[in-house]
C-alpha cells in the first residue's frame, strides 16, 4: 500500500515470510523467519524515479511473498540527477529515510492477516518518531557542536555512549521468534542521524560494522531459543559524540551527571572568595577573643606560654608570634618572668596580678570552729650558745644520754623529743649552738611555743646567746633564762641577770617580765622548777589546737636512710596525721607509709605538738618546708608537679649569663681562684650549715664554689660528677662513700674528705684555699758590704773591692747601692769573687769582689744592701685587700 508522506522520503519495505502467512498460526508454533529489504528512491525537483529491488527482489520477489509498501517525497534540495542505485546515495540521507520508516516491532502473538500487523507497526514507529522528534535538537545546534571537543576520547563500541542511551540503546526491527538481538544505533553528525545497525549493515553491503562514524554496530545473532532476550550490538569502529548536550541527558551514570553539572573553575574568582571568607572569619575570631579576654589574670613569679595564653583565652602561637616581634624565642613549654607577662597581658587590655611563689599551690585550710579547738602541748626550744649545756639539760630532763652520741661533744643536727611530766606532754627541740647553724637556730624559733635561752653562769652571755634572743624576738615568743651551771665555784648569775637585761631580759625579781630559772644540768638541780615554769607559761598562752582536720606542720629535718629511704621528721601543728594519707612537703608528694614516734616506735597516727617521723616521700625536702595532707593522692602529685617547676625556673634565673654588660666582669672571674667542692651530709640541715659556712670563706681573690650539696652517702655520680668538674673536692660530712664510688675515686683520682665535726671540715678547706692563694714577697736584709776599693776589667765593667760587714753575701741576690744614706741604684748581683775564684756566699768579715748588673758608677765608701726575696704565706684575711673593679660605677662614669 502506498502512504504519502510530504516529510518523509520514499521507503520501501519488502518482507519475506518462509510460511504462507504472516500471523502465528494458532497451533502455537511460531512462523518462519522473514526477510526485509529496503530500498530508498530520492527524486529531484520535477522528476520521479521507481525505486530498484536488490538481487533477491529481481530474481524472485513475487514468488518469495514479498511485500512493498512506497513513500515518495520531493526533494527541493538538490538540482543534480537521480542516481541511479541506493549506494551512490549519501549516508546520512539514507540513514534518515530508513530511520522513519523501519519498524519498531512486531506482535508475534496477532493472529491478523501481515498486512494489518505491518500497519500496526508502521503505525506504531510513526508515533515513536514523533516523539524521538520533539526531543531532536535543531540543525543550527548540532552544527555548533564542537563534537571532538566534548567527547575527544569516545572508544569503538563503547556501551555507554550518550548517545545511544538517549536512543534507547537498541534498534525497534522486530524479529522472528528465538531472534537474538538487533543491532545498536548508529548516531552521526547530521540531522535526524539515529540509524539501527541492522540498517547500517544492509547499507554497507553486508559488512559487520559501520561504514562511517557515528553508524551502527553488527547485528545480533539469530537464535532458535523462543523468548531470548536482546542482544548487543557489537562494537563501533568510531562512536560520535552525541549530538544533545550531556547536561540534557538523564541516563547518565551518577559519575558523569555529577561532573556534567560541575561548575566552570575560574581562579580569580575562587580566590577572592576563599580571601574573603578567610578575613571574614579572622574579625570574627578576633572579635571573639577580645570579648572572652578576662579583664584580670593572676600569675606567679613565672608562669609558661601555654599556661599564660590559657589563662587569658588565646592561642600559645599568638602569644608567642608578639614574643619574637618582642625579641625573644620561645616555645610553648618555656616560662617567661612575670614583667614578660604583663607587658604581654597589657597589649590585650589586660591587668596581671602578681603572686607568690606558693600562693596559687598552697593548700587552703579550713577555719577552726572554736567548738573543735582541744588544748594541746607546748612546744619548747631550747637554745643558747654552744658548749653552755643545752643538749645535757634535756638529757637530765628525758633522763636519756644524747649527748654522749654527739660528736666532739656538741649537737650538728636538731632534735625533737617529747617529755612526760606531772603537767602534762612537752615536746622539746633541741636546736645546735654553733655559729654553722644559725637557719637551724631560726627554724626552731619558728614552729616553736616557747624559748628556753640557756646560759652558762661561767661564761656569761656570748655571741650565740645574742643570736638566739634576736631570733626568739623575730619569732614574737616568750623567753624563760635557764642560768646553768650554778654549781660551779666561778658562776656570776648576777652577772648574766645584769648583761641580759642591757639586752631587753628583766628578770621578774628586777621588776621585768622575764622568768629566770637557776639549775645544774650536770647534777639535776633545779629541773623540776624549769618543768613547772614551762607549763605555767604554756597556761597562760592557752595553746589549742584542732585534733579533726587534715594534718598540718613543718618539717625540722630529713635525711635519706638505706633501707627505709628519705625519712622526714616533722612536728604536726594541726589536725591528725594517720598512715596512708597523701600529703605534700615542700616541693614533694608522697603518701605516708609509717610513723615512728622519738624514741623509735612505730605508731598509728600523729597529734598536733607531737614530733614525728614519716617514711614515704619521692624526694628530701629542706627543713623548714610546710607539710600538708591533701584530700587526694592526684591533687598532691598536681602541687608537687607545680612547685617544682617554679623551683626550676628559679635555679635557671640564677644561672650567669655572659653578655656585654658583664663581659670585663666575666673576665676577671676567670681570673679569679676557685674551689670546687661537693658536700655531702647525713641530713639536710647539716648540709646547708655545712655549705653556708663554706661560702664565707670566698673572697675577692678565691672563691669556694659547691657545685652540688644534698644528703646521702657518698656514690659513684658525685664522684663521676667531681671528676669532669676540675677534679673538685668532695666532703663527707658524717657519711661515707660506697665501695663502687670509692674504687672510682682511687682510679679517677678524686680526692675525698671525710669529717664528723663541723668546724674541723671548715679549718681544713680555709688551710685549703689559703694554699691556693699566691704567696707575698718580701725583702729580707741577709747582708751589709762596704766599698773600699773599684777597679775595671775589661769586658766586664767596673768591679768593686769590698768588705763583708754583717751577714752573709749570696750570688744572685738584689742589692741597693747607698750613697749618702740614699739609695741611688737597685739591681742584681751580676759576679762574686773570693780572690780570683768565684764564690757563692762570703759571710762577714771576708773581702770579697762585687759586680752589679748595668751598673758602672760604683764609687768608694758605698755601702751595699744585700737583700734576698722570700716567699711568705698568705691568709685569707690577707686577700680582702685584693678587691675586684666596681664594674657599675663604671658604667655610671661612662654613662655620664
Amino acid at each position: 500500500m502506498d502512504i504519502e508522506n510530504t516529510n518523509k522520503p520514499d521507503v520501501i519495505l519488502n518482507k519475506k515470510s518462509s510460511k504462507a502467512a504472516d500471523s502465528k498460526p494458532e497451533s502455537g508454533k511460531t512462523d518462519s523467519k522473514r526477510k526485509v529489504v529496503v530500498k530508498v528512491s530520492k527524486t529531484s525537483a520535477g522528476k520521479s524515479k521507481k525505486p530498484e529491488s536488490s538481487s533477491e527482489e529481481s530474481s524472485g520477489g513475487k514468488a518469495s511473498g514479498k511485500q512493498v509498501i512506497s513513500v515518495k517525497k520531493a526533494s527541493s534540495q538538490s538540482s543534480k540527477p537521480a542516481e541511479a542505485s541506493v549506494k551512490e546515495k549519501k549516508p546520512d540521507e539514507r540513514l534518515e529515510e530508513t530511520k522513519k520508516t523501519a519498524p519498531r516491532f512486531e506482535d508475534k502473538k496477532s493472529d491478523a492477516p501481515s498486512a494489518q500487523n505491518e500497519k500496526r507497526s508502521f503505525d506504531s514507529a510513526k508515533k515513536e518518531e514523533k516523539q524521538t522528534e520533539r526531543k531532536k535538537p535543531t540543525p543550527s545546534s548540532i552544527d555548533s557542536i564542537d563534537f571532538a571537543s566534548k567527547r575527544p576520547n569516545v572508544k569503538a563500541g563503547n556501551l555507554a555512549d550518550s548517545g545511544r542511551r538517549n536512543n534507547r540503546g537498541q534498534g525497534n526491527r522486530p524479529q522472528r521468534p528465538g531472534g537474538q538481538g538487533q543491532g545498536q544505533p548508529g548516531q552521526g553528525r547530521r540531522r535526524e542521524s539515529n540509524f539501527s545497525g541492522a540498517q547500517a549493515r544492509a547499507y554497507s553491503d553486508g559488512k559487520k560494522q559501520g561504514f562511517r562514524t557515528g553508524q551502527g554496530g553488527q547485528q545480533g545473532r539469530p537464535g532458535d531459543r523462543p523468548q531470548n532476550r536482546p542482544g548487543f550490538g557489537g562494537p563501533r569502529p568510531g562512536a560520535a559524540p552525541a549530538p544533545i548536550p550531556v547536561e540534557k541527558n538523564k541516563a547518565q551514570t551518577n559519575k558523569k551527571a555529577h561532573k556534567a553539572k560541575k561548575e566552570i573553575y575560574n581562579k580569580k574568582n575562587k580566590e577572592e572568595e576563599f580571601f574573603e571568607e578567610r578575613l571574614l572569619n579572622q574579625k570574627k575570631k578576633q572579635k571573639e577573643k577580645i570579648h572572652n579576654i578576662p579583664k584580670q589574670i593572676e600569675i606567679m613569679e613565672s608562669i609558661s606560654v601555654s599556661e599564660l595564653a590559657k589563662k587569658m583565652n588565646l592561642k600559645a602561637s599568638e602569644l608567642i608570634g608578639k614574643l619574637m616581634g618582642m625579641g625573644m624565642m620561645v616555645t610553648m613549654n618555656q616560662s617567661i618572668d612575670a614583667d614578660t607577662a604583663t607587658i604581654l597581658a597589657s597589649e590585650y587590655d589586660c591587668d596581671v596580678k602578681i603572686v607568690s611563689l606558693y600562693d596559687e599551690t598552697v593548700i587552703e585550710s579550713k577555719e577552726d570552729d572554736l567548738s573543735e579547738l582541744q588544748p594541746r602541748p607546748p612546744v619548747v626550744t631550747i637554745m643558747g650558745h654552744v658548749d653552755h649545756g643545752k643538749t645535757k639539760t634535756l638529757d637530765a630532763i628525758r633522763s636519756s644520754n644524747v649527748i654522749a652520741g654527739e660528736f666532739g661533744g656538741i649537737t650538728q643536727h636538731i632534735g625533737a623529743y617529747t617529755v612526760n611530766t606531772h603537767g602534762g606532754k612537752i615536746t622539746f627541740l633541741d636546736t645546735p649552738g654553733h655559729e654553722a647553724f644559725t637557719m637551724m637556730r631560726a627554724r626552731g624559733a619558728e614552729i616553736t611555743d616557747i624559748v628556753v635561752l640557756v646560759v652558762a653562769a661561767d661564761d656569761g652571755v656570748m655571741p650565740q646567746t645574742i643570736e638566739a634572743i634576736n631570733h626568739a624576738r623575730d619569732a614574737k615568743v616568750p623567753i624563760i633564762v635557764a642560768v646553768n651551771k650554778v654549781d660551779k665555784p666561778e658562776a656570776n648569775v648576777d652577772k648574766v641577770k645584769t648583761r641580759l637585761s642591757e639586752l631587753g631580759l628583766m628578770p621578774e625579781e628586777w621588776g621585768g617580765d622575764t622568768m629566770f630559772v637557776e639549775i645544774s644540768a650536770l647534777k639535776k638541780l633545779g629541773l623540776d622548777n624549769l618543768l613547772d615554769t614551762i607549763l605555767l607559761q604554756a597556761e597562760v598562752l592557752e595553746l589549742k589546737a584542732n585534733y579533726t582536720c587534715n594534718a598540718e606542720g613543718k618539717v625540722i629535718e630529713s635525711r635519706i636512710d638505706h633501707g627505709r629511704g628519705v625519712v622526714a621528721t616533722i612536728i604536726v601543728q594541726r589536725g591528725t596525721l594517720r598512715t596512708g594519707d597523701p600529703y605534700v612537703a615542700g616541693i614533694y608528694s608522697g603518701r605516708v607509709r609509717a610513723i615512728f614516734n622519738d624514741r623509735g616506735e612505730k605508731i598509728d597516727e600523729a597529734t598536733p605538738s607531737m614530733p614525728v617521723e614519716i617514711l614515704g616521700l619521692e624526694g628530701m625536702p629542706n627543713a623548714g618546708d610546710p607539710f600538708q595532707v591533701t584530700d587526694s593522692e592526684r591533687i598532691a602529685r598536681q602541687i608537687s608537679d607545680k612547685r617544682q617547676e617554679l623551683k626550676r625556673f628559679e635555679d635557671s634565673r640564677n644561672v650567669k649569663k655572659v653578655t656585654l654588660d658583664n663581659l670585663y666582669e666575666t673576665i676577671h672571674d676567670g681570673e679569679i681562684l676557685e674551689l670546687k667542692v661537693i658536700i655531702k651530709g647525713d641530713v639536710q640541715g647539716s648540709v646547708e650549715a655545712l655549705k653556708q659556712s663554706l661560702e664565707k670563706l670566698s673572697t675577692p681573690e678565691i672563691r669556694l664554689n659547691v657545685i652540688h650539696a644534698s644528703a646521702g652517702a657518698i656514690n659513684d655520680s658525685d664522684v663521676m660528677l667531681a671528676a669532669a668538674d676540675s677534679n673538685a673536692l668532695i666532703i663527707g660530712f658524717n657519711v661515707r662513700p660506697t665501695p663502687q664510688a670509692k674504687l672510682l675515686a682511687d682510679q679517677e683520682k678524686v680526692d675525698i674528705r671525710k669529717y664528723t665535726v663541723i668546724y674541723k671540715a671548715v679549718e681544713e678547706i680555709q688551710l685549703a684555699m689559703e694554699g691556693m692563694l699566691s704567696p707575698d714577697i718580701k725583702e729580707q736584709v741577709i747582708g751589709m758590704v762596704e766599698v773600699r776599693n773599684t777597679f775595671k776589667v775589661p769586658k766586664i765593667g767596673k768591679i768593686a773591692g769590698c768588705y763583708v760587714l754583717e751577714g752573709v753575701v749570696k750570688r744572685n741576690c738584689a742589692v741597693h747601692v747607698i750613697r749618702d744614706g740614699i739609695v741611688v741604684h737597685s739591681g742584681k748581683l751580676s759576679s762574686l769573687k773570693r780572690f780570683k775564684d768565684d764564690a757563692k756566699e762570703v759571710a762577714a768579715g771576708f773581702e770579697c769582689g762585687i759586680g752589679i748588673e748595668d751598673f758602672n758608677d760604683i764609687q768608694v765608701d758605698d755601702q751595699l744592701e744585700i737583700i734576698e726575696m722570700i716567699q711568705v704565706a698568705r691568709k685569707l684575711s690577707d686577700s680582702e685587700k685584693y678587691k675586684a673593679p666596681e664594674i657599675k660605677e663604671e658604667g655610671t662614669e661612662t654613662d655620664e
